[in-house]
């Protein structure tokens, strides 16, 4: 079975976003420039991407609104592989324990790599995040756990939950004061499950405004519920936040029927938000950032041009 080169996603290894691609084993990445333009076209099926760089062995096609874009099968070995799982307690390698804040009264512990620095936090999009601590990974599995049930914050957010914020974020001081409230509450619990053989490291906020471009980008009214083979999205990037993309679009960069649910699409223009996360498994066809489209990308409600580059 040939198939084209198919997205796989958003990732966030240094300041700048970059689109990742596969065909087959092979890989390559699309970096991404604020104010640049993206476009494409939704082409045939949507396709498992398979697991640990592995490609599917069944060319499973699953299904349009999956943020997951793996079939039954190989999001079990995904997941049987992830830190998340609990599976790898001989892992050697240093992990840190970080609080991340997304929103007012949006915040969360977690847990990363220590070899990746921020990366975890940006491709989760959290808007600012201080480290915590540092040490082997189930001193710092244990640490998260701690915390999470002291200081009754979630092990995830959803990004619906996200991105409806977004666009009404506090100042840079409240954003600070806010993960530095939770950073004190969280070091008054040492000695108490904190464990001995975890560091603390000491309090630096890390904001990511600057960085997602959120401080000069219009407020997203709308976004995309799912892809359907034909439809057509461009516009140009103003902002981005783990796997969200803001596109600001023209009235005629996405067009097409009405959709069910409550969901439709206008061609009204404005910013529209891309989960990255709906277009993996998808083969994608570069367009310019005024094309139209006939079948159209439904979009939901999540308010209170140049020239294409880069997409391949």
């Amino acid at each position: 079975m040939a198939f084209g080169w198919r997205c796989t996603g958003v990732g966030w290894p240094g300041e700048v976003p970059e689109l990742r691609w596969s065909r087959g084993r092979d890989r390559r990445v699309s970096v991404l420039a604020y104010g640049g333009g993206l476009g494409f076209r939704v082409v045939g099926e949507r396709h498992c991407v398979g697991a640990r760089g592995n490609v599917c062995p069944l060319g499973a096609v699953v299904p349009a609104r999956s943020t997951g874009a793996r079939c039954a099968e190989c999001a079990r070995l995904d997941r049987a592989h992830s830190v998340a799982a609990d599976t790898m307690v001989d892992d050697p390698r240093t992990y840190r324990v970080y609080l991340a804040w997304f929103g007012p009264g949006m915040v969360k512990v977690g847990i990363t790599r220590e070899e990746r620095e921020a990366a975890r936090l940006r491709e989760q999009g959290a808007v600012a995040f201080s480290w915590l601590g540092r040490g082997p990974l189930m001193a710092a599995r244990r640490t998260e756990e701690v915390l999470r049930a002291a200081l009754g914050v979630p092990d995830r957010i959803p990004y619906a939950r996200k991105r409806g914020v977004r666009g009404q974020l506090p100042g840079a001081e409240e954003r600070f004061a806010e993960v530095a409230e939770l950073y004190g509450r969280a070091v008054e619990l040492e000695g108490r499950g904190w464990p001995e053989s975890l560091e603390r490291l000491p309090l630096e906020v890390v904001d990511h405004v600057g960085i997602f471009g959120l401080d000069r980008a219009p407020v997203a009214a709308r976004a995309v519920s799912e892809l359907v083979e034909g439809g057509v999205l461009a516009g140009r990037l103003v902002a981005a936040a783990g796997p969200d993309l803001h596109l600001a679009v023209d009235g005629e960069a996405v067009a097409g029927k009405r959709g069910g649910d409550g969901e439709g699409v206008d061609g009204g223009g404005g910013v529209v938000v891309l989960d990255t996360r709906l277009i993996t498994g998808w083969e994608l066809a570069a367009v310019g950032p005024g094309a139209g489209s006939e079948a159209g990308v439904p979009l939901i409600d999540i308010a209170g041009g140049g020239v294409q580059g880069g997409l391949f």
